[in-house]
């Protein structure tokens, strides 16, 4: 075929390693939490905005990213994105204060928010000739994302027990010069005429951090407390506000009309609760290793490799095989059960426990639970989308997913800290409090599993990986 890319498993290494740096920036500073917390003077409770600063950036300017990766060009975006991100990753390093610290997590945010739409759209513009290569393609790709969260771990005991936790944004500094020499393997797309809604951006991307910061600020201040009261109103207000501003502009930075893209509200509900699950589980694991049985930075990670390596192992060989068999429903809602499970699971820990015993097999479960889940969920979202609005559907489930991380870890921060989690030297206090946002984050993706397995619409073709419908002849760009 004349319009098939020659160097597409080439220009596919460029995006695997774009998505392995996007999810590895979410692990690495996991296992350097501790030795930052000390360093800058975070809080027990503050210690979460160093993850949420790039979360919520991240993921609330992901609609714009994608809507820019339409208009621009993808490519365009995608080597602006790792410009920013190479910025955030220099003033990161080089914070002396934790308002620092959390600015320049808040400026990678601003860059994998460019990266991770265009890239998909580079993506599905290479392979979406070929429904089976597309498939491939996407399993290489979402294989990335445990690649760079086992790496994170890894490299940030590594760079946190022997050299300083500074190194865990250093390292994005080389790598992302190289990506941008690379990007030539990509194809050229020419910008197409349009208008950037940047009201609406500032409005969706104000409301999450505002509800975020609530939840955040909660056990302070009181669930009834004026401040709380009025941060969650005006957060309700500014989301309220971007749904009116879509359906008045002339072009949206969410046309709701993407809405009616089978399955795309039932697999991005999915996602959003997967987040909301999965990614507090992670934090507070960090933290019981550390702060609860004594591990030093290194020795942590370590402990998170086995949970990591199956989940690379089984999104690679094992989940798109299942795929083609029983399609993406059963697969996504029987994911999110299990990871639940695993969840419950590690919810037994104890202050004088183990890590054969109170973390390993636990840990192994929920990794399980979600390597089933997490590609489904995305091809279920994708796989429906025209070419002209593929950045917007990635865009739009990697919103909910990194939405349901933010709020998801806001909340649970909150249970865990109301619990004793904030009780740092009180290991009984400490244990429950992480005991309690393991059980908050089980009945959250069991509902998950639930109500995907009730709501959701089953569609082998879309496990199988098939291609986005096409664009109208004369608007698909040759890849």
């Amino acid at each position: 075929m004349s319009n098939v890319n020659p160097r597409r498993w080439w220009a596919l290494l460029v995006l695997a390693t774009a998505q392995f740096m996007v999810i590895m920036d979410t692990s690495i500073i996991g296992v350097a939490l501790p030795e930052m917390q000390k360093d800058l003077g975070f809080s027990q409770g503050e210690l979460q905005w160093v993850f949420n600063a790039y979360v919520i950036v991240f993921g609330g300017l992901l609609l714009l990213g994608g809507r820019l990766s339409d208009l621009v060009g993808a490519r365009r975006i995608f080597v602006a994105g790792w410009s920013v991100m190479i910025a955030g990753s220099v003033l990161a390093a080089a914070a002396q204060t934790a308002w620092v610290e959390i600015a320049g997590r808040a400026v990678q945010g601003v860059g994998g928010a460019l990266i991770a739409p265009s890239a998909m759209t580079l993506l599905m513009m290479l392979f979406m000739h070929d429904p089976k290569e597309l498939g491939k393609a996407m399993a290489l790709y979402g294989a990335a994302a445990p690649a760079g969260g086992t790496a994170g771990v890894f490299l940030g005991g590594v760079f946190t027990e022997w050299a300083a936790w500074q190194w865990v944004f250093i390292i994005y500094i080389p790598i992302g010069l190289a990506t941008l020499a690379a990007t030539r393997l990509l194809p050229e797309v020419g910008s197409r005429r349009g208008a950037v809604d940047v009201l609406g951006a500032a409005a969706v991307t104000a409301g999450l951090a505002l509800a975020v910061l609530a939840v955040v600020r909660a056990p302070e201040t009181g669930w009834g407390s004026t401040s709380t009261v009025l941060q969650l109103i005006g957060a309700a207000v500014l989301l309220a506000l971007f749904l009116v501003i879509q359906k008045s502009v002339r072009e949206p930075l969410m046309p709701l009309g993407v809405w009616r893209v089978p399955r795309l509200g039932s697999a991005n509900l999915a996602m959003t609760l997967l987040g909301a699950a999965w990614i507090p589980m992670w934090y507070f694991l960090n933290l019981y290793l550390q702060q609860v049985l004594g591990y030093g930075a290194f020795a942590s990670g370590a402990a998170l490799l086995p949970m990591t390596v199956l989940l690379m192992i089984f999104m690679t060989a094992v989940t798109a095989r299942l795929m083609a068999k029983v399609g993406a429903k059963p697969l996504i809602g029987g994911g999110l059960l299990v990871l639940a499970a695993g969840l419950v699971w590690l919810a037994a820990v104890e202050p004088t426990g183990t890590f054969l015993v109170d973390v390993l097999p636990a840990s192994l479960v929920a990794a399980l639970g979600m390597s089933l889940a997490y590609i489904p969920a995305m091809i279920a979202a994708m796989s429906g989308a025209p070419q002209e609005q593929a950045g917007l559907a990635s865009g739009i489930v990697n919103t909910t997913y990194n939405v349901g991380s933010a709020l998801g870890l806001a909340a649970l921060t909150a249970v865990a800290m109301s619990q004793g989690a904030d009780r740092l030297g009180d290991l009984p206090r400490l244990t429950e409090g992480f005991s309690a946002a393991f059980i908050g984050a089980a009945v959250i993706a069991a509902v998950g599993g639930v109500v995907t397995l009730l709501v959701m619409k089953g569609d082998r073709a879309a496990a199988a990986g098939a291609a986005p419908a096409p664009a109208p002849q004369g608007e698909k760009a040759a890849a």
